[in-house]
């Protein structure tokens, strides 16, 4: 039996072995800027970094790197020994202060968004205290911020840091007004639930469209997918399991909480949630999963796809973002209490929670736009592409007595019998849960269930703390100036809820109803991720961000820049590789298949002048007349290609390859799918969704 408690952070530099291997005041001094956010002291770098390397050697390493999360999306890391030459031909292990703090990475091959020419290589690293060290595979892993050489910020962690901090700064103001002077922090909070697919390693080696792009680009519907749904929480297939308990076992050691496994919705699909952690160390943690999620499947025979719509016709995979806010002292802000009618400080948390939704849910979509979500968002799978909040049946009545200026009833909890006495009543919630929803509130936290299973999760948790920072400074300006605070108070959240009431909706977000009302309601519809970059640069936006320190306008306008060329170069590849595998693979292998029956059916006629060949005459003629539409199709996806490719960088391209790409794309796949359809199974030239999404 493994000794769980015993594994747990073993690889990690954690605050226990800090305890022990620091001196008092240096540890006392490092934990300072750990939990309140103060500036490093210089002086005791060189401690810390002699106490890690020892550590660090102890488990085995020989090297350390300095990870950092560049815009590419994927984290990135340069290893470096330990080695320092010594007399006599000698080496000693050696790790300064100077190295811990501070790294230089060649900054010119990462995307900038123009931030940096070509030529300008200079960037920097450096030691983010806040999120620990760990080691991994012989070597120390130091998370790191990543900045251009004239301070702009080439990463998503930095801005992230800097969220933080402009809400912990701002709500601070707002718990003085309630009488709480011992917090020294704000801290937000995030459990992020990962979806993915699993498929057996030798069928994706023969699917080039998983290998290029990480989803299929054909692939006619299996004769069983999930409508049967039954491999929801179903028993664990054996390969699955024992991937499954080699994943926990790894991420504990580097002390990721990984708490709930299951089966999802669709075959091969399942999900792993882990307990909350501080935001920049949840961030740290989702991409050590995906690494790890990706590795040890191998180690098993199997890959992990993680793209948010591997087949066409079932579930894709998403990421929920659990988020919340509390204090260094453990008190969770979005806490409602047993009154949460009378709560009046977490009325005004959710009041803020609220009006930062409403007013910046465009920012909101941004966060999680990308080629890949496109195909689930605004799906019967996934939350619709209009942002909305479910706060519960019981809130909202809140809320709405607020608002109205009515008096609230309660609706009470009750208790939930089965009625079988051998089964044991419990505490029913006094509301359902909404899954439809986009942002919905589950009892101490907001489920933000936009984000796509591939994305790093920094960006949506950018938004989120540097839109309720916003709030919380708009909040304290008023109360802060207001003669009586009680009455102030009562009226601000009652303002705030009537002016933003808009945006509730406690219904079915997959309704094509809730679509013609979010319209009359005035919330933004924007269906395509090309729609939603565009408004990441808004003023309003911009004014954010610049308000707050988060980000400066260069910076994101670099971000946008980086987001519409990507999403080109992303469909751009796509159909490159669509019009390969069509070509090469699977036009010869149905003209091949066509002559073959064609054969047969000129051979029977040579025995049997008589003889039907209907059958024969059938397959023939729609396989043939498919090939040639097909391969029509092909140049002229070639063309649309080449012409979207001679666009303007940035949002004229993405455009084009939206309009004029995108729907050849799906017109060559109709038309392949069909022929696969056709087509002898041991004639098809790549597996079928039976084979990727049932033999494991």
């Amino acid at each position: 039996m493994k000794n769980v408690p015993e594994l747990f952070g073993s690889m990690v530099f954690n605050e226990e072995v800090m305890r022990q291997r620091l001196p008092r005041e240096v540890f006392s001094s490092l934990k300072k800027t750990m939990e309140e956010g103060k500036e490093i002291d210089p002086s005791i770098a060189d401690v810390v970094a002699n106490a890690m390397k020892d550590w660090a050697i102890e488990k085995g390493a020989t090297h350390y790197t300095h990870w950092f999360q560049p815009l590419s999306g994927t984290p990135a890391e340069k290893h470096d020994s330990f080695i320092t030459p010594a007399p006599g031909g000698k080496v000693v292990m050696e790790f300064s202060g100077k190295c811990l703090i501070k790294g230089e990475p060649d900054a010119s091959s990462f995307p900038s968004g123009g931030l940096r020419a070509t030529f300008e290589a200079r960037g920097y690293t450096t030691w983010d205290p806040a999120s620990s060290a760990f080691v991994k595979d012989g070597t120390l892993y130091i998370p790191t911020a990543f900045c251009s050489y004239t301070g702009e910020a080439l990463d998503t962690k930095t801005p992230l840091l800097r969220s933080m901090d402009t809400l912990s700064t701002q709500g601070l103001r707002i718990l003085r007004l309630f009488g709480d002077t011992t917090s020294k922090r704000l801290t937000t909070t995030v459990g992020a639930e990962q979806e993915y697919f699993i498929i057996d390693r030798e069928i994706y080696r023969l699917r080039k469209d998983l290998i290029y792009t990480g989803r299929t680009l054909f692939g006619a519907p299996a004769p069983k997918g999930q409508e049967l749904e039954d491999h929801y929480f179903g028993p664990l297939n054996t390969r699955i399991s024992a991937f499954m308990a080699e994943l926990d076992e790894e991420l504990w050691k580097l002390g990721v909480l990984s708490k709930t496994k299951h089966n999802e919705a669709a075959p091969a699909q399942h999900e792993l949630a882990p307990i909350y952690a501080t935001t920049n160390m949840a961030v740290d943690q989702n991409l050590l999963i995906m690494t790890y999620m990706k590795r040890i499947a191998e180690k098993h025979g199997l890959v992990c796809l993680l793209h948010e719509k591997p087949y066409e016709g079932v579930s894709g995979s998403g990421k929920h973002n659990n988020w919340s806010v509390g204090t260094d002292t453990g008190k969770n802000l979005l806490k409602p209490g047993k009154t949460p009618a009378e709560n009046k400080q977490f009325l005004l948390m959710l009041a803020a929670v609220i009006k930062a939704v409403d007013e910046y849910q465009d920012l909101l979509r941004v966060s999680v736009a990308s080629a890949g979500n496109d195909h689930r968002l605004g799906g019967n799978e996934a939350p619709p592409a209009i942002v909305s909040m479910f706060i519960g049946d019981e809130l909202q009545a809140v809320v709405d007595s607020i608002v109205n200026g009515t008096a609230f009833k309660g609706a009470r909890a009750g208790k939930m019998n089965l009625g079988i006495p051998t089964v044991p009543t419990f505490n029913r919630d006094t509301s359902d849960r909404n899954r439809t929803s986009p942002f919905a509130f589950t009892g101490n936290k907001f489920e933000f269930r936009m984000l796509g299973a591939a994305q790093n999760i920094a960006m949506p948790n950018i938004v989120l703390n540097t839109a309720v920072a916003e709030s919380f400074r708009q909040f304290a300006d008023i109360l802060e100036a207001a003669p009586d605070f009680d009455k102030a108070l009562t009226k601000l959240i009652k303002d705030t809820f009537t002016a933003h009431h808009r945006i509730l909706f406690n219904g079915n977000g997959y309704s094509a109803e809730w679509e013609k009302e979010a319209e009359r309601r005035g919330l933004s519809n924007l269906k395509t991720a090309v729609d939603a970059f565009g408004t990441l640069t808004a003023q309003k936006h911009v004014d954010l961000f610049t308000a707050h320190g988060v980000m400066s306008e260069v910076e994101m306008r670099s971000r946008e820049e980086i987001m519409f060329e990507n999403y080109a170069k992303i469909i751009n590849i796509e159909a490159n590789t669509m019009i390969d595998m069509a070509s090469r693979d699977i036009l010869p292998a149905v003209t091949a298949y066509a002559g073959e029956i064609a054969t047969a059916a000129a051979a029977k006629r040579a025995v049997l002048p008589t003889v039907d060949i209907t059958a024969e005459s059938d397959t023939v003629e729609k396989l043939s007349t498919l090939t040639g539409k097909a391969y029509t199709v092909i140049a002229e996806l070639r063309e649309a290609g080449a012409a979207a490719r001679r666009r303007a960088a940035g949002k004229e391209m993405a455009t084009a390859f939206r309009d004029h790409v995108i729907p050849l794309m799906r017109t060559l796949r109709e038309l392949v799918d069909t022929m696969e359809s056709l087509t002898a199974t041991n004639r098809w030239p790549v597996p079928s969704y039976g084979d990727m999404m049932f033999r494991i």
